[in-house]
């Protein structure tokens, strides 16, 4: 990577931000594609507000924002992306005249790792177990791209209710189903696509239910955990006959869509599954 005048700085602005594979994904790209630009990680412990100010006064190209930021970045953008704001959250922030622009690439690199993967939202009726952020995300994802209906399905069936209520504002039907965790009994009764939403699964020992008559009804697993590679959810579900895959995808895809709004480019499809490969080996992967 050549490093000169013209290069341009991207980032990442969280707390913490020493385990992100989020620099290996940006630099690499750059690389392989010939866009002279640097990625870095920005520690921001306070004052961010000062971070992103700072940042657009640096002649910064664009950032990502990671935890515990998504939802405070939002007051401080010229503008931001009509999804992001329903959403609630935005993870890359896009350099404009005034300021930066925000959008949550989480939801569209979801999308695309989905798709890469063979899995499809449109017409569908899919359980999403959460009601976090993540799921949030995830939700707005299903009614976005014309699930047939939603079965949320949360510990507190409180929250699940007004996560249910947002997104069913937002799509201007009901199709998104408040359910407590322990109410599978209420799902039709068919195997279908679950997206685990929730970050109980960053212990590879605990699932968000161990009850196997859950796993009846998942045709596929989606966790949108990616460390470790292999959770308790996807054992489960391949134990009862269904598909499962992890959110290492989700990770990538939703770089290199922030990656492809900085530089207004296409990232190859074949140049993703390699970084994809390359992100494996690197986590120390082998299947």
């Amino acid at each position: 990577m050549i490093i000169d005048g013209n290069t341009r700085t991207c980032g990442l602005l969280g707390n913490p931000v020493s385990h992100t594979l989020s620099p290996l994904i940006h630099n690499t790209l750059a690389s392989r594609m010939g866009v002279q630009l640097a990625y870095v990680p920005f520690l921001v412990k306070e004052d961010l507000e000062a971070a992103v100010k700072g940042a657009y006064a640096l002649n910064l190209l664009g950032l990502n924002v990671t935890v515990p930021y998504k939802s405070e970045v939002i007051p401080h953008l010229a503008s931001c992306d009509p999804l992001a704001r329903q959403i609630g959250a935005v993870n890359t922030l896009v350099r404009q005249e005034h300021g930066f622009r925000g959008y949550n690439t989480d939801i569209s690199g979801l999308y695309r790792a989905m798709i890469s993967d063979g899995v499809f939202t449109k017409g569908q009726d899919i359980i999403l177990l959460g009601a976090g952020g993540a799921a949030r995300a995830a939700a707005f994802l299903c009614a976005h791209y014309g699930a047939h209906g939603v079965y949320l399905m949360n510990r507190s069936r409180q929250k699940a209710q007004a996560l249910a209520q947002a997104v069913n504002d937002y799509a201007g039907k009901e199709c998104v189903i408040p359910l407590g965790l322990e109410e599978y009994d209420a799902l039709p009764r068919k195997r279908m696509l679950c997206i685990q939403a929730t970050s109980v699964g960053l212990d590879s020992k605990k699932a968000i239910t161990e009850d196997r008559g859950f796993y009846e009804y998942v045709q596929t697993g989606y966790d949108l955990v990616y460390q470790p590679f292999r959770t308790r959810f996807m054992e489960l579900t391949e134990e009862a006959g269904g598909r499962a895959f992890n959110g290492l995808k989700m990770l990538l895809y939703q770089g290199v869509e922030a990656f492809e709004l900085w530089n207004h480019c296409k990232v190859p499809r074949e140049l993703a599954e390699e970084l994809y490969d390359h992100l494996k080996e690197v986590m120390g992967i082998h299947e």
